[in-house]
């Protein structure tokens, strides 16, 4: 049975949140301050945590960017903010996704079972991937490391050197959130120069040569404000 972690401080809404999950078959723990929160997600093995924002002793951020630095299943924000701001920054902390107060339980659950099903098929790549340290396997796309090479349906696409380095470093931390600056520091470092902008061509480039439709990518995901990241 799949576990949940609820960390929520107004008790009927925990209560609603763990009635409806489970209903539909899930077993659920609740924590109501952010403290003991962090405490039981980092002890303890959950397939997913539900984490409200404003919480007693420690907010939803400081828990999310605790529990992403240590594990990678998913997290799902609750919050009463509608402001793109909070969405952003809980995005950039490494939330999966977000839902806002007042919500719908029916969906809630679906959010909740469509992220745990997305985390099976991520542990399943890194499985069959750890057979073979030099391959990178994901959906339509593969990337040979060693070799410096990508193929999208067993036909080779031809990327520039930092083309590549920026799909490698996405498709390897898929499902998180990187800001444009990150991209920069992480892939040009020293040799950076000007602003943030060649990120955005060169993430461009890497689309029109791994994506169906560029327009609207299924792989290299923008988050309106907040980055870039690679869909499983």
């Amino acid at each position: 049975m799949k576990k949940i972690l609820i960390i929520e401080d107004d008790e009927s809404i925990a209560e609603l949140e763990k009635d409806y999950l489970e209903i539909n078959g899930y077993k659920i723990e609740i924590a109501h301050d952010g403290i003991v929160g962090a405490e039981l997600a980092l002890m303890e093995e959950f397939d997913l945590v539900l984490l409200d924002v404003m919480l007693p002793g420690k907010d939803g951020f400081k828990v999310c960017q605790e529990i992403r630095a240590v594990k990678q299943i998913p997290i799902l924000m609750v919050t009463a903010k509608k402001e793109d701001i909070y969405i952003i920054q809980g995005l950039g902390l490494g939330a999966d996704d977000y839902i806002v107060k007042p919500f719908n339980p029916s969906e809630l659950v679906a959010r909740v079972n469509a992220h745990i099903a997305r985390y099976k098929r991520l542990t399943s790549i890194e499985k069959n991937n750890d057979i073979d340290k030099s391959l990178i396997v994901i959906g339509r796309v593969k990337i040979l490391l060693k070799a410096r090479r990508v193929y999208v349906e067993e036909k080779e696409v031809r990327l520039a050197n930092k083309e590549f380095e920026l799909l490698l470093f996405l498709a390897s931390n898929p499902n998180i959130v990187f800001s444009k600056d990150t991209l920069l520091d992480r892939i040009w470092g020293e040799e950076s120069v000007g602003d943030n902008s060649t990120v955005t061509v060169h993430i461009n480039r890497i689309r029109e040569k791994i994506e169906q439709d560029s327009s609207n990518p299924q792989y290299i995901e923008t988050v309106w404000g907040a980055g870039y990241r690679f869909n499983i």
